[in-house]
């Protein structure tokens, strides 16, 4: 039994005629006919009379319309349940940002999908990896923007940039003026950093390793924004990535020589969990915008080399 079929049988049922029937289900009379004599022979039933150019219900298709009828009823109301959902974005979403991103990625973001999608709920939690990776494994959030690495095999990722590190160094600093530094030219300064928990504190430490330099460190805090505040005033210098420079307060950012000392951003969710049309819009959308910033910066990358 197939539902085209229970349209047919519907349609010569109201119509009374297999011609006005097809050219309601817009079909060839003769196809038409051909699959309700197969519905009946699977029904092992007849369900109409063939009375000339009429037709009429028999006792069986008088008992079989009205359920025809119900379950074409029902795939209708399924049809539109499901073109609402399409259309529609009521769901809601909580988004996981650790503090060295929030404050540069996601309030411009946040105002445009709230823009996008007014009838969506977007709750945005500011925590460290850690406690965004366990919210993401209890379902207390569902998408966390996080830097690898990453070593958790339950979490799926999708990277939204890549982005170089910066020296931060005060305006008068000997080295301030240079395109591009080494970190090694920074052993014995004092270092501004960022306190334990933070993500990007292990990257800055993995760096200097690298560089084999052992930071001294004159100064911690949970904020970039106290990091550069310190090296405007000559406590110290620092690495930050390139999200958050800010020319205003007074520094100087001179990109590392290292071509490792990078850091990339993603969006991570736990593995085999579903997204409703809320979240896949929203991870989505912030990995469009990366990209088109991506294209930008390219763009005019190429442009200042052709100048």
């Amino acid at each position: 039994m197939e539902f085209h079929q229970l349209r047919y049988v519907c349609a010569i049922a109201d119509t009374g005629n297999f011609s006005r029937a097809a050219e309601r289900c817009q079909i060839a009379q003769p196809s038409l006919s051909q699959q309700v004599l197969k519905l009946e022979e699977d029904l092992g039933a007849k369900l109409f009379d063939r009375l000339g150019r009429s037709v009429r219900l028999t006792e069986a298709g008088r008992a079989f319309i009205p359920q025809a009828r119900a379950v074409l009823e029902q795939m209708e109301v399924a049809r539109l349940s499901a073109a609402d959902k399409n259309a529609d974005f009521r769901g809601s979403i909580a988004v996981g940002v650790i503090p060295t991103v929030a404050p540069y990625l996601i309030p411009s973001y946040a105002a445009t999908f709230a823009k996008n999608y007014p009838d969506a709920k977007l709750r945005i939690v500011e925590e460290t990896t850690s406690v965004l990776v366990e919210g993401l494994r209890n379902l207390s959030i569902d998408v966390a923007i996080l830097a690898l690495p990453l070593r958790h095999k339950d979490l799926k990722l999708f990277p939204i940039r890549t982005e170089p590190l910066f020296a931060v160094l005060r305006r008068d600093h000997p080295r301030a003026s240079a395109e591009s530094l080494a970190l090694k030219d920074l052993r014995g300064e004092s270092f501004v950093m960022l306190r334990d928990g933070h993500c990007f504190r292990d990257l800055s430490l993995r760096t200097c390793t690298r560089a084999r330099i052992t930071p001294n460190i004159a100064f911690e805090s949970g904020q970039f924004s106290s990091l550069l505040g310190m090296v405007a005033a000559g406590v110290g210098v620092s690495l930050v990535p390139e999200m958050a420079i800010d020319r205003n307060l007074g520094c100087r950012y001179v990109r590392l020589s290292d071509a490792q000392a990078t850091r990339t951003i993603v969006a991570a969710v736990l593995r085999r969990r579903s997204f409703n049309r809320v979240q896949e819009a929203f991870v989505s959308g912030i990995r469009g915008r990366a990209t088109e910033a991506l294209r930008r910066k390219t763009a005019a990358a190429h442009g200042s080399t052709r100048g």
